[in-house]
């Protein structure tokens, strides 16, 4: 259940966001959120949980020193409609890309390092034609991105509608938490966070005009999203089966077997999703092989149409160099952490 207090504020904060922009303007900068990006659900983080859950403690990830709780939701609609204005202009006379990095658990540094290092290596290594959007719960990051959420984003979708062209690809890049019931962990407690299932974000992807998309879940039990996404014009590729466990998602690692094999060793040797996504399955069965884990099985769909729009996309960039990764740096600790 949505609460009325979350809601009251996003209407405020809505109306205030409308009063602010111009009355019309063709850039991305002036493209027009949806007054309900601050109606955040009420759902539990406990709904959600895999082999390496978050944090149980309430509480004990926000920051000492930061916004408090009322005031990140209030904040949400301008800080998207800053996001989207920072997309910079679409390349003309070709296909663009627009990836929106979606790092779902706040309460684990990995999540938030691959959702970053994402958005890093697209725009460094493909060019003025890839736009980033991210979308993260962290405590380090409640002033500087919007929410990884479900309204945000749907507001984050809405703005891109009305920036991108039928020809260009829109690609998720979702990394978090997932249950055997197929549904991402979203979680910045004590903020109230709708879960995200796989028909919710099939039926979230439907209610926008993409033509061309790629989705990218990286959760355990991911290849349970496959079936609802699935269709023409789509590419999906997920870090496990629908009945298995990823694995490198722990609080101790900095990135999660599959951003690690799929972004950063192979998307910095190739621009081809797929043949990347073959590189990094191989490498991650080596990796559980050498760990003793029961084999995560990444799955892939590739639908109608989407290899040949993609090769569009390949056809107007130049690789840059490989992009090195580095961990985002980590919050400020919070008393509760720091407590004897």
């Amino acid at each position: 259940m949505r609460t009325v207090l979350t809601v009251l504020l996003a209407f405020a904060a809505g109306v205030l966001l409308m009063l602010w922009l111009p009355g019309s303007a063709p850039a991305p900068a002036n493209s027009a959120v949806s007054a309900t990006a601050t109606s955040i659900g009420a759902a539990t983080a406990s709904s959600v949980g895999d082999s390496e859950s978050g944090d149980d403690d309430e509480g004990t990830n926000w920051p000492d020193q930061g916004p408090t709780p009322e005031q990140v939701l209030y904040a949400q609609p301008q800080m998207l409609h800053d996001a989207l204005a920072n997309l910079g202009p679409r390349v003309p006379g070709k296909p663009n890309l627009y990836l929106v990095a979606f790092a779902g658990d706040g309460s684990q540094d990995v999540f938030r390092n691959e959702a970053e290092y994402a958005s890093k290596l697209f725009r460094q290594r493909f060019g003025a034609s890839a736009h980033t959007l991210v979308l993260e719960n962290n405590p380090a990051s409640l002033s500087t991105r919007p929410l990884a959420g479900w309204s945000n984003l749907e507001g984050a979708l809405d703005g891109l509608a009305k920036v991108m062209q039928p020809d260009d690809i829109l690609m998720l890049y979702m990394a978090t938490h997932g249950s055997e019931d197929h549904e991402l962990l979203v979680d910045m407690d004590p903020l109230p966070l709708d879960q995200i299932g796989a028909q919710d974000l099939a039926d979230i992807l439907k209610e926008h005009p993409f033509k061309w998309k790629v989705v990218v879940v990286n959760a355990c039990y991911s290849g349970g999203f496959i079936p609802p996404l699935a269709g023409d014009g789509t590419l999906v590729l997920t870090a496990a089966r629908s009945d298995r466990s990823s694995f490198g998602c722990g609080s101790e690692s900095e990135l999660t077997y599959f951003g690690h094999a799929w972004l950063v060793d192979a998307l910095n040797h190739t621009d081809h999703f797929v043949d990347a996504f073959a590189h990094a399955k191989t490498e991650i069965a080596q990796w559980e092989q050498r760990d003793k884990l029961t084999p995560s099985e990444p799955q892939s769909y590739v639908g109608k149409g989407i290899e040949a729009q993609l090769d569009a996309w390949r056809k107007g960039i130049t690789a840059g160099p490989a992009v090195p990764f580095a961990p985002a740096p980590p919050a400020p600790a919070s008393s509760a952490a720091t407590a004897d």
